[in-house]
């Protein structure tokens, strides 16, 4: 443990003075059984929670956040949790994501309007951890998060299966006849079988290990089980280590530079990561003020093999990866493709946190030399279709269609979809392009993943498994197939898409990284003269205010107003 430092601690305002506010501020606080010597002068530590039962992924998380206060007293610190809201992706409607700026304003606030020195961020399910981090980044304290792991692998009659990512595929099954019904619900239980989130190499999966990646988190949080004893152990360590850091002023701007940034996209691909890194990667930077863009995510990712042989790109589990080394192991195999200087929360760089890291198991994470596939990640799209971008996951998508041209059969909005796509007499063969529409950041609201559209059963009956699909929503990381994602402007902000025709000509090719609409550019103007935008889901309360001030995916879809650190100062007292 580092020496205490003398300064004064920013919840001294709070919990040293001698006067009115100073008896209300500890007095209150005293009827939890507090005794008197933590008010003298400790780092008081807020434990931010995520827990919830309405987030399965988070369930466990008051075990963990007991687990993180040990660590904090024992370090000299004075332990506080506090809720936040939380984001459950399997039971939200629309979308979680309509939420992520929501939970980082409640968490910035949270951090700003109380005593708190320090700060342990508790997250798991997609959209807590971005949440959570843009919201701590906003106020630039010492913090360290702590991931609450994966579930353990599920186990279906002598195989082991992926959340979401064998869900797709069974629901494809049923949907083509191949699977029975009464399968398919025996199946429900054999998939999710602990506590923890998404077992696959889905959003959750690649989150943790993006905050490994950055240095905001101790090594190996990224993969060990939820369930296993050594995720109990980390949170105790991750409560000592808080305390550390604010006595030696370890703020979050010390750890996430542009190094940081650029050391995360590599490891993302690498491992595989889900599409959704993207955006949340580029709405944290936009946080710390780190000139990030869409561009940099390509250039940083072109040549970065992927190395883990996990769902949805390979055939592995995020059980079977903590047993073969973990994140560690990957940015060790990763080498020269790191800045290897770069500094974490645990007071070192991350490349002597991983220079002895070991692999036990090279199916599961594969050498530099003999990659899982020669290129891990994310492509950026340019062209009429997508003049502000857009992406695909080579590494889960089909070779053979990354070149393809073909007609578009477009659905307006989601509910079109849904009232369409098992229609036997859809105009639709392999060669097609679906396009699906107003599924953006302001279009659905909140930009779902609904963009791995399901195949119309006209096709699967064929033995069809993969067509391209293009759309402006998001897709769930455990998904695959040949989908672009993101496009930027979206179909509600006027963007290019919102012009498409069924029959028109589509040209993809990721290659030359490039997507457009074979449609002359006097038509395109002549439809734009006669589109009008979809009027708005609602007209009051947090609706309202997401779509009035939500950037496009290309910026992150954080808010306008939030774009840049406020710090922690309040200058008024309450009493």
């Amino acid at each position: 443990m580092s020496q205490p430092s003398t300064r004064t601690f920013r919840s001294a305002a709070w919990f040293g003075p001698t006067d009115k506010a100073g008896f209300i501020h500890r007095s209150w606080m005293k009827n939890q059984g507090l005794p008197d010597h933590l008010f003298d002068g400790r780092p008081v530590i807020g434990i931010c929670n995520t827990w919830s039962e309405l987030t399965p992924c988070n369930a466990h998380f008051r075990l963990l956040a007991e687990r993180v206060k040990r660590g904090v007293y024992e370090a000299g610190g004075f332990p506080l949790e506090f809720p936040v809201m939380s984001l459950g992706e399997p039971l939200m409607r629309p979308t979680t994501m309509l939420f992520r700026n929501l939970v980082s304003m409640d968490v910035e606030e949270s951090i700003r309007a109380n005593p708190l020195d320090g700060v342990v961020l508790l997250v798991g399910c997609d959209k807590t951890t971005p949440a959570l981090l843009m919201g701590a980044a906003s106020c630039d304290l010492p913090t360290i998060v702590l991931s609450g792991g994966p579930m353990l692998n599920g186990k279906f009659r002598g195989q082991d299966i992926g959340s979401g990512t064998d869900l797709w595929k069974f629901s494809e099954d049923v949907r083509r006849g191949a699977m029975r019904v009464c399968d398919f619900i025996d199946a429900e239980s054999c998939m999710s079988r602990s506590a923890g989130h998404c077992m696959t190499m889905g959003t959750a999966s690649t989150m943790a290990s993006m905050v490994e990646a950055l240095g905001m988190s101790l090594p190996a949080n990224a993969a060990i089980p939820a369930v296993d004893a050594r995720r109990y152990a980390l949170a105790h360590l991750t409560g000592h280590r808080i305390v550390e850091m604010v006595h030696e002023d370890v703020r979050m701007s010390c750890i996430l530079t542009r190094k940081a940034f650029e050391n995360a996209v590599r490891v993302i691909g690498a491992i595989g990561g889900s599409t959704n890194a993207v955006i949340h990667l580029l709405a944290l930077a936009g946080r710390v003020g780190v000139d990030f863009t869409l561009d940099d995510w390509d250039r940083l990712g072109q040549d970065v093999p992927c190395l883990v042989n996990l769902m949805p790109s390979g055939q592995y589990l995020m059980e079977d990866f903590y047993y073969a080394g973990g994140l560690p192991a990957v940015i060790r195999e990763l080498g020269g493709l790191m800045d290897r200087d770069t500094m974490t929360v645990n007071g070192t760089t991350i490349g002597s946190n991983v220079a002895n890291a070991p692999c036990y198991n090279r199916a599961v994470i594969r050498p530099l030399d003999d990659p899982l596939t020669a290129n891990g990640g994310l492509a950026v799209l340019r062209g009429n279709l997508c003049p502000d971008g857009a992406i695909i996951k080579p590494s889960a998508a089909t070779p053979a269609l990354m070149r393809h041209r073909g007609r578009a059969v477009v659905f307006e909005h989601i509910e079109d979809f849904h009232a369409r796509i098992d229609d036997p007499g859809l105009d639709i063969d392999e060669t097609c392009v679906m396009v699906l529409k107003h599924c953006g950041p302001k279009g659905y609201p909140g930009m779902a993943e609904v963009g791995n559209m399901p195949l119309p059963p006209k096709l699967l009956k064929k033995g069809v498994t993969d067509i391209v699909r293009i759309s402006d929503a998001r897709m769930s990381g455990t998904a695959f197939g040949t989908v672009v994602l993101h496009i930027a402007p979206e179909a509600a902000a006027g963007g290019t898409l919102a012009l498409v025709r069924d029959g028109d000509m589509i040209d993809l090719d990721v290659a030359a990284r490039r997507l457009h609409v074979d449609v002359p550019d006097a038509e395109l103007a002549r439809r734009r003269a006669a589109w009008t935008p979809p009027p708005l889901p609602s007209d009051r309360g947090y609706y309202r205010l997401y779509v009035d001030h939500v950037l496009q995916a290309d910026r992150g879809a954080d808010f306008d107003f939030l774009v840049g650190k406020s710090g922690v100062e309040v200058a008024r007292e309450a009493h």
